[in-house]
């Protein structure tokens, strides 16, 4: 039964495949190539198919959309694209629509969304069988909890213990003395810390022509000079003085700023106030050599500086070089290494630096535990309770000591009390208590945690038989941190990738043309690297543009480049339209073969839809080259060659690149061909071998030939007897709409 037809299209020129696809059905076609004609026939015509263009730039068309859905809810709809859009695609998925068509528009994709269109169509459509899910032998739940249980029941056994050992035993001194050796831990790390600071100070004052610098005050040569080594080193400040005490240049790093970002100052002469720096200037030396180290202000707040002198190829000091490191670093990092809150506090017991809390939260020193740190450092250890952010800690006291064994001020090192540290004793039945609780816990702890990565588990699972029947629009929530979100997060990465892969094919359909596409997925799919090439009679049409050459010499590339494209614009769809295979694109030269893809052609069919196609070939170039005449532009003179013969069809290259064509002497003789057209016409034409005369038959009638008898042609023996085509005039105001 015939239908009726609405095309609303933005490009008529490349819908025509459509229209003549659609006429030939013996369908009733009407056509509006803006979104207003479309809607103002809807009304008119009301359509059984709605064939609509995606690409509309105005936002009505989504309103036709829903006009048709609403007035109209038995028409089927098409949406038709020159290229992928996801975001108007899924807006359209939204409105129900669920079948989409991409140029070229050929017979077989045509015939394919109809034949999608009728499926969807189906009220209740009986759904292959599905594949038995594998039943679930060991559910992961258990998989989980069991080990909680286990774990649970060897706490008990451990508590057991704990009540006969662990609580009987004085668990206050091992603490202490725990605390105790965490203290020398981070004396230990002061020490290295120390030594690491002295090694970058010796690396840039031993650096050759530093001392000269520091001489000449050669502030940006030091700058070059520095940066590396302080970059390498990870310092937070390097200051170069001269005798005076005067920076020549300092070099600071933010704790939140990149590896290499350093900020460079200079000028600064409060240095020369800190007692290892004066010592340094005065020349003095003590019994570890000529360094120092002290606590000093700089750019980034309270530092720990080691100094030394800076000496020139003479021998004599030229400056003092300074590598520093902020109290709050030192505390952070020396906390992190022991495991332990590192606090420091300057001679007079304030708090300078602390990873307990910010400075001015800090609990500063009493008098007395001041003077008994500093005293009876030898004698015993002082410690102190402190309670900061609800947490209780217990601090051990000790001195600060730097280089040469100076106190700085006094380091506490601070361990939190943990529960069995009280010192209030805990009973039996305490302990068993307790016990219980941690085995209930431990086992609602294992119960949830299983429901928690169990419930994703399955929810995976669902998405994936989702995917596994076709359904690529499915997603899984994806939120967390955990092994299972990056899961879920590489399943949907995974559904991209097969939307994306289904894009990539329909790409590849217009590289090489929808009929060499699915060839090649039959031919990868059976293991092939290479598609075998196969003998048939077929039909070549060659198309060349007369002269081409010398228009492309009077105009720069870029035109040449949009002329070609709107020329082949208006070729390609009719090729295909007609069931041919464009092969290639040689410069203003097209190879177009009917009759091997997507199957094989009687002789009689493939020279028939050729001579179709080249008939609508040389009307299209009429009209094209009458809007070149109104655009000023120079016409393109056209010679059409059509041959049918005996050649080879497969793919022709190597194992990572193949390209499919056609060879045999039937290809060079339609090139032949085509080439007499310069001989025998003034125009565009077209001419027929004698063989493609003789394969049509009694479809000659269909065609108005002209014989023009024999010719002899470049590799020819024989002379080639050839047939002139000629097309129907058209009226000189054809508008395309019916």
């Amino acid at each position: 039964m015939p239908l009726r037809v609405l095309l609303v299209q933005s490009d008529m020129r490349a819908a025509q495949p459509l229209l003549h696809f659609f006429k030939r059905r013996g369908d009733q076609v009407w056509e509006g190539w803006e979104v207003s004609q479309g809607a103002g026939l809807l009304e008119q015509v009301k359509p059984d198919l709605l064939v609509m263009d995606l690409h509309f730039e105005s936002g009505d068309w989504a309103g036709l959309l829903r006009q048709v859905r609403s007035a109209y809810p038995a028409t089927q709809i098409i949406m038709t694209n020159k290229y992928p859009d996801l975001q108007r695609e899924m807006l359209v998925r939204e409105m129900g629509v669920k079948v989409f068509l991409r140029q070229p528009y050929s017979a077989r994709w045509i015939e394919q969304s109809l034949e999608r269109l009728a499926e969807e169509s189906q009220p209740s459509r009986e759904k292959p069988p599905e594949k038995p899910q594998e039943p679930v032998r060991m559910p992961v739940r258990i998989k989980i909890t069991l080990p909680y249980l286990v774990l649970a029941l060897l706490f008990a056994v451990a508590a057991a213990y704990l009540i006969s050992q662990v609580v009987l035993e004085n668990v206050q001194d091992r603490f202490l003395n725990q605390l105790i050796d965490t203290g020398k831990q981070s004396a230990d790390w002061m020490v290295r810390e120390e030594d690491r600071l002295l090694s970058t100070l010796r690396l840039v004052a031993n650096s050759q022509g530093a001392g000269k610098m520091v001489g000449a005050g050669d502030a940006e040569g030091l700058r070059r000079l520095i940066l590396p080594v302080a970059v390498n080193a990870a310092e937070e400040e390097v200051t170069l003085l001269d005798n005076s005490g005067s920076s020549l240049v300092t070099l600071t790093h933010a704790a939140d700023a990149a590896a290499a970002d350093y900020t460079f100052t200079r000028g600064s002469s409060a240095y020369a106030q800190y007692p290892f720096v004066s010592a340094v200037l005065a020349g003095t030396s003590d019994q570890q050599g000529d360094k120092y180290s002290g606590i000093g202000e700089g750019p980034l707040g309270k530092m720990f500086y080691v100094s030394g002198p800076v000496l020139n190829e003479e021998g004599q000091r030229v400056g003092v070089l300074l590598v520093g490191k902020t109290l709050k670093s030192l505390a952070r990092q020396m906390s992190s290494d022991t495991l332990a809150r590192v606090s420091f506090y300057d001679a007079q017991g304030q708090p300078l630096a602390s990873a307990l809390a910010l400075g001015e939260q800090a609990v500063p020193l009493t008098p007395q535990q001041l003077t008994n740190t500093l005293q009876q450092q030898a004698k015993a250890s002082q410690t102190r309770d402190l309670t900061v952010s609800n947490t209780n800690y217990t601090e051990l006291l000790g001195p600060w000591e730097a280089r040469a064994g100076a106190d700085l001020g006094v380091m506490g090192v601070s361990l939190a009390k943990a529960f069995l540290v009280r010192t209030s004793q805990s009973t039996t039945v305490e302990i068993f208590v307790l016990v219980t609780a941690a085995i209930l816990l431990i086992t609602f702890v294992g119960l949830y945690l299983a429901n928690l990565i169990t419930r994703p588990l399955l929810r995976l699972v669902n998405a994936s038989s989702e995917v596994a029947q076709g359904n690529l629009e499915v997603k899984v929530d994806a939120t967390g941190d955990d092994e299972v979100a990056v899961l879920g997060q590489s399943f949907n990465y995974m559904v991209a990738g097969l939307q994306e892969g289904s894009i990539y094919r329909d790409l590849l359909g217009r590289t090489v043309s929808p009929e060499v596409r699915e060839q090649l997925r039959q031919t990868f799919t059976s293991g092939n690297l290479r598609l075998e090439g196969q003998e048939a009679v077929a039909t070549v049409l060659f198309t060349d543009i007369r002269g081409f050459t010398t228009l492309s010499e009077k105009s720069d590339p870029a035109t040449v480049f949009q002329w070609l494209n709107e020329y082949f614009g208006q070729l390609v769809p009719i090729v295909s339209s007609y069931g041919g295979v464009v092969n290639k694109f040689d410069g203003d030269a097209m190879l177009a073969f009917f009759g091997t893809l997507p199957r094989l052609l009687t002789p009689k069919q493939s020279a028939l839809a050729a001579c179709q196609a080249a008939r609508e070939v040389l009307q299209a170039i009429e009209r094209f080259n009458a809007q070149r005449r109104l655009r000023g532009e120079p016409q393109l003179v056209t010679g059409i060659g059509i041959h049918t013969g005996v050649l080879i069809a497969g793919g022709l290259g190597t194992s990572d690149r193949i390209h499919y064509t056609i060879i045999g002497d039937t290809v060079n003789t339609t090139q032949r061909i085509e080439s007499l057209t310069r001989e025998v016409f003034d125009g565009s034409g077209i001419l027929v071998s004698q063989n493609t005369f003789a394969a049509l038959g009694e479809q000659q009638a269909e065609f108005g030939f002209e014989s023009l008898g024999f010719y002899q042609v470049k590799g020819k023996r024989e002379p080639l007897q050839v047939h002139r085509l000629t097309a129907p005039k058209e009226p000189a105001d054809w508008e395309g709409t019916l």
